[in-house]
């Protein structure tokens, strides 16, 4: 079987999004791959907020300096929380389960984009992350890892192609360099 395959080869970045909402069957479809992913010891550390209020994606696509101008043209926004007390791997635990919210949309012919909130900041200094949980009404005891574009797509993106593949980042046993 190769879906997998074709999944994680069709799925791209996509910043350009049609003027169309998501089907409630399409949001339910990605936040059950949400709700699935695994986690740390099982803790389920994360949380989300859904955003699909044409205001708010606006008011979201200036949460960073450079790279979050396209959330104001997407359909759905999900920010991606996560309790830092629930697990101590609760970076990747959010990590994962953004990755997943990816994979169903791609898997549902829509498009999205990873935007890092978390560590970023916007052009005028102020933290990414605090102008997310003040948007958003976030209480302080979580954290805001990202936000995941999901619409659309504006236009058809080329799958990665095996030729680009990076071979020798591939390490067998050990990572021995020759000098």
């Amino acid at each position: 079987m190769n879906h997998f395959a074709e999944l994680v080869a069709n799925r791209r970045s996509v910043r350009q999004y049609a003027d169309k909402p998501l089907l409630p069957s399409e949001v339910e479809l990605i936040m059950k791959a949400a709700l699935m992913s695994p986690s740390s010891k099982n803790s389920r550390s994360w949380q989300f907020v859904l955003v699909e209020d044409k205001e708010m994606l606006q008011n979201l696509s200036a949460s960073k300096s450079v790279g979050s101008a396209f959330v104001a043209h997407c359909a759905l926004a999900v920010a991606v929380l996560t309790d830092p007390l629930a697990s101590e791997a609760y970076v990747e635990d959010a990590a994962i389960a953004a990755t997943y919210i990816q994979l169903q949309a791609e898997e549902l012919g829509l498009g999205s984009c990873w935007v890092q909130i978390r560590g970023r900041e916007r052009a005028d200094g102020y933290d990414s992350e605090q102008f997310v949980r003040d948007l958003l009404e976030i209480p302080s005891n979580l954290a805001v890892e990202c936000l995941i574009a999901i619409g659309h797509k504006a236009k058809a993106e080329k799958p990665h192609s095996e030729e680009s593949l990076q071979w020798e980042k591939l390490h067998i046993g050990t990572m021995h360099y020759m000098q």
